[in-house]
């Protein structure tokens, strides 16, 4: 397969490039390195996968390059990540995460692509519900502007198959941790904490610590990122990807702290004033993506943890 991954060179999309080209198939990665890094394309390259340095805001490079590459599956993954930013910048959020997005679309259609599978963003959607596990057929109440842009995208790629043809697949993820996340960035607790607990530091949790999240390991994303663009003629435009397990910030300091071999008393969380925008409760249902896509079972968090420290070890 000829494959194009927007944020290859980023924490999730590296790991799908990586994918990818063990199998053998063809890479072309778009990304800025804005946040992603060069160096996560290391063994991908060596593979024969290609990177191209382009912003997805960037209409006529993007445009170029799928045209000149003509894939066959488009994977979009750039995106801008950061919950706090889109509600204090909604507009970088959109020019980034929307319109971003509707050049990728333009670009695929222009290209010739058969699919586009898309990344959008469970909790931040589904926002506050009474339906915990959540289902794709939860109202979408987005709390965020982040959450909203998603939301906006997954209309447009509803509207490109309707009026263009292009066939827009959308993976609506839990919270996605594993090797590669930024123990240093924003935006991933668990790479946060696993570090904070190799350095003997204090976890920081916002508000009580009870809001709980649904944490999938990248692996496992790779995995129905590879069924989404293999399955022959999907039922659904949009399916969840987590585990439909609820954990809370507490336990999951807990859960670091005993994967790390440390005694969970002597890696007590630090409290701070909770943040805008961010929902107290996410767990995703994702019986259809088993029963239609084949999702396999989800890697076990302890598992997931220890994989995580040891790559933060290797790069602290």
């Amino acid at each position: 397969m000829r494959a194009v991954v927007t944020g290859g060179a980023g924490f999730i999309g590296s790991n799908l490039v990586d994918g990818l080209t063990a199998r053998r198939d063809e890479v072309l990665v778009l990304d800025d390195l804005s946040h992603g890094s060069e160096a996560n394309l290391a063994a991908a390259q060596e593979r024969g996968a290609r990177l191209a340095k382009v912003d997805i805001r960037d209409a006529e490079a993007v445009h170029g390059e799928l045209t000149a590459f003509a894939p066959e599956v488009v994977f979009h993954m750039a995106a801008q990540i950061d919950v706090r930013t889109s509600m204090v910048e909604p507009a970088r959020d959109a020019q980034t995460n929307v319109l971003g997005s509707l050049n990728v679309f333009t670009a695929a259609l222009a290209a010739g692509a058969r699919r586009v599978v898309n990344t959008s963003t469970g909790g931040a959607i589904y926002g506050e519900t009474t339906q915990v596990p959540t289902p794709e057929t939860a109202p979408a109440r987005p709390l965020s502007a982040y959450g909203l842009g998603k939301r906006t995208v997954e209309e447009y790629g509803a509207w490109f198959g309707q009026t263009h043809g292009l066939d827009v697949l959308t993976l609506r993820y839990g919270n996605v941790y594993g090797p590669r996340q930024d123990p240093k960035g924003d935006a991933g607790v668990i790479a946060i904490f696993c570090d904070r607990v190799l350095t003997g530091r204090a976890p920081t949790v916002f508000g009580d610590g009870r809001q709980t999240r649904d944490y999938v390991f990248v692996g496992d994303i790779v995995a129905a990122n590879l069924l989404a663009a293999d399955a022959p003629a999907p039922a659904h435009a949009v399916y969840n990807v987590g585990t439909g397990t609820e954990v809370d910030i507490l336990e999951l300091v807990d859960a670091v702290a005993r994967a790390a071999d440390v005694d969970p008393a002597a890696f007590a969380p630090e409290h701070q004033p909770a943040r805008a925008g961010e929902v107290l409760r996410s767990c995703l249902d994702v019986t259809l993506a088993r029963t239609e896509l084949g999702l396999p079972a989800p890697t076990p968090l302890t598992d997931g943890l220890r994989a995580t420290l040891d790559w933060v070890r290797s790069v602290s």
